[in-house]
């Protein structure tokens, strides 16, 4: 009979038509699900040293009775059972919950072996595990399984030992030679046999190693390949512009670009001038002046004769955009528009009508850019600001305005290097990492809510001066889960401070747009003196007047959010403030509120939010093309991830990868995913 890797589970002794349907629920079908199906973890059943222990860390230790141990019972059905252990030179405390039993098996000066979480403060051990006797286990390393339903770790090891048995001799590499040898790879058979059945933590360690370096060079292969495709198919306009028209333009701008604006500048202008479609992402930090590079690029289009579009997530930034694109490209002539929802009727086909004639030769617009009755002339460059925000449908659909226009994607969220690579892998990156001279660093503090008086005092200060103040919140409105100041209170609460001496605006997601906008334009005005909001204003307002933000709850935040309500002020040429005002209960969120003070560099920040929220929470749940890696992760592997990239673009290059038989196997990974056929390109 010939065995095969992809055999239905059932095929496992052990493994009956019940059992394939329950571990079907864990997607595993055939016998390489069973052999890929990893622990997420050990438990380390060596034993510690107590000296040497973190505090919360699962640790065994081995000692001897101490005393008599006590026995109480609370509740229904619930007990206590505390004693008293020597181990080593420590007397330490062990608690057992719910396991009255233990009790009538214990006498004094008896070797007990103990197995919990050690609290360091206390010196006392919660216990989840006891043995009579010396330490006596049968592997000190012990893989756990993500399990559910009827299948239980037990249940499944022995079904993975019965595959090894039956099935094991089929496992084969798929990485070449040159690449196991160059990195001290374990071999893939050797590996998975050390995940499932460790000797000891250093085998597991080597085992994970190599699994790591797989899981990046797979997906990496498929997003070069993805980049090299994508290349090739998308014979874009190769746009040429009038250089010295360009030159000019950028000399009479306001002030001197950046090097880190002029780099950019050129990276784009040759991916515009290429007979390829560009496909680039501009990254950087809040106020580092990627509207002025999107204006030379736009601009650039313009001279070659095509249109350009800007498509942004809110209404008050298109608004924003479109003004200050009108004042910099309008005395030049070059006609900008403005298409949101709120322009209808009348000037609305008007509009539409002036685009398809081309007598529009930029339009800036939130998603009613990519409505079916919008059509352009001639559109040769697409730029998305803050392009996290916009689905990947709605891009393309965008993106297919035109023929093949060359397409940019800008954002203020600087991306640590880790999800630039993993998740943009089929783009490539520009970076504006230097801020415009005379830009003075925004002082931040901390402040908790008992010294909320002196802060109010600080904001009259700087308002005497004739300057502005936002005061951000997390809520709309009270919520009973939650204990949190909302617009409405603090509003409220400042009006009545404030009375007579200044007026206070109030701001929300839930305002219709004409008052939104309303709103915003007496604090750009100055008819307001401080704006109360929620985090509509995240993104892009602009008012350089405003030297103050204070954000109420800022532990509820993360850093990355932080950071852009903290680019709200500091634009002009005053020193500016923010002031985090937080209670924070646990070390994470003091741990946000430390950093922020510390550090004002968003690429910094990006990483530090990484860190301590990880992948899933940083672009927000809904935020798709995340890789579910079995072992690898992101943050703690970036090295792994950037020589895997590295390696990944090497080999999609080269022409070996594509014939020579040691990278057979990787070409069939690559196949398998669809990238080759198009499938997954967007």
């Amino acid at each position: 009979m010939n065995l095969s890797l992809l055999d239905p589970v059932t095929a496992i002794k052990g493994i009956g038509n019940e059992t394939a349907v329950a571990l079907e629920e864990l997607a595993v079908t055939t016998v390489l699900d069973l052999f890929e199906y990893l622990p997420f973890r050990y438990e380390d059943y060596r034993l510690k040293d107590l000296e040497t222990t973190e505090h919360d860390e699962r640790v065994t230790v081995e000692g001897k009775l101490h005393s008599q141990p006590s026995l109480t019972y609370y509740g229904k059905k619930k007990s206590r059972l505390m004693l008293k252990l020597l181990t080593g030179r420590y007397l330490i405390t062990v608690i057992f919950f719910n396991q009255p039993y233990l009790k009538s098996k214990m006498n004094i000066n008896d070797v007990i072996t103990v197995t919990g979480k050690w609290d360091r403060h206390r010196q006392m051990i919660t216990g989840n595990e006891c043995h009579f006797g010396s330490h006596k286990v049968e592997n000190e390393f012990e893989p756990v399984y993500s399990v559910r339903g009827s299948i239980s770790v037990k249940g499944l090891r022995r079904y993975i030992t019965n595959a090894f048995a039956q099935y094991g001799a089929l496992l084969e590499e798929n990485l070449p030679d040159s690449l196991l040898t160059r990195y001290k790879l374990m071999p893939r058979p050797n590996a998975l046999h050390s995940m499932h059945f460790p000797e000891n933590a250093q085998t597991v360690k080597q085992a994970r190693r190599r699994f790591v370096y797989e899981e990046f060079l797979l997906f990496q292969l498929k997003m070069q390949a993805m980049r090299k495709i994508q290349r090739e198919q998308s014979r874009g306009i190769q746009q040429i512009f009038d250089g010295e028209k360009v030159k000019l333009f950028t000399e009479s701008l306001p002030f001197p670009l950046t090097d880190a604006q002029k780099r950019v500048v050129n990276e784009i202008s040759v991916d515009m001038a290429s007979p390829f479609r560009m496909n680039r992402l501009l990254q950087g930090d809040v106020g580092s002046g990627k509207t002025v590079v999107a204006a030379i690029a736009l601009f650039s289009s313009v001279t070659a004769g095509y249109q350009g579009a800007l498509m942004v997530p809110t209404e008050i930034l298109a608004e924003q955009h479109a003004h200050s694109l009108k004042a910099m490209l309008e005395p030049i002539g070059i006609s900008t528009d403005l298409l949101t929802s709120s322009v209808k009727g009348k000037r609305r086909r008007e509009l539409l009508l002036a685009l398809e004639k081309g007598e529009i030769d930029i339009l800036i617009g939130t998603h009613a850019l990519i409505q079916e009755e919008v059509n352009f002339c001639n559109l040769g460059l697409v730029i998305t600001d803050e392009q996290h925000r916009f689905g990947v449908r709605q891009r393309r659909i965008l993106r297919e305005k035109g023929g093949s226009p060359d397409v940019l994607f800008m954002t203020a969220t600087p991306i640590p290097r880790t999800l630039a690579i993993t998740v943009f892998g089929e783009m490539d990156v520009s970076t504006i990492d230097e801020m415009p001279a005379g830009r003075k660093v925004i002082e931040t503090y901390w402040a908790k809510h008992d010294m909320l008086d002196r802060i109010l005092h600080f904001i009259e200060k700087e308002l005497r001066q004739g300057r502005q103040a936002y005061v951000i919140c997390p809520l709309i409105e009270e919520s009973e889960k939650l204990d949190l100041q909302n617009v409405l209170d603090v509003h409220g609460m400042l009006t009545h401070y404030y009375a007579g001496r200044y007026h206070v605006g109030l701001m929300h997601g839930r305002l219709p747009a004409d008052e939104k906008e309303s709103v915003m334009k007496q604090f750009s005005e100055n008819e307001t003196q401080i704006l109360i909001s929620t985090t509509v204003v995240e993104v892009g307002v602009n008012v350089p007047n405003a030297t103050v933000m204070v954000i109420y709850d800022a532990e509820r935040f993360g850093l990355a959010q932080l950071h852009q309500l903290r680019g709200r002020v500091g634009r002009g040429s005053d020193q500016s403030y923010c002031i985090l005002l937080a209670d924070p209960k646990s070390e994470n969120g003091k741990e946000r509120m430390k950093i922020m003070t510390e550090t004002n560099d968003g690429f910094v920040l990006s990483e530090k939010d990484l860190e301590l929220r990880g992948p899933g929470d940083f672009f927000g749940k809904k935020q798709s093309g995340l890789p579910d890696f079995k072992v690898a992760d992101m943050v703690h592997d970036y090295r792994t991830l950037e020589v895997a990239r590295d390696d990944a673009a090497r080999l999609i290059a080269s022409e070996s990868f594509w014939n020579e038989p040691q990278y057979e196997q990787l070409r069939k990974s690559l196949e398998e995913t669809g990238v080759l056929n198009g499938e997954k390109l967007d």
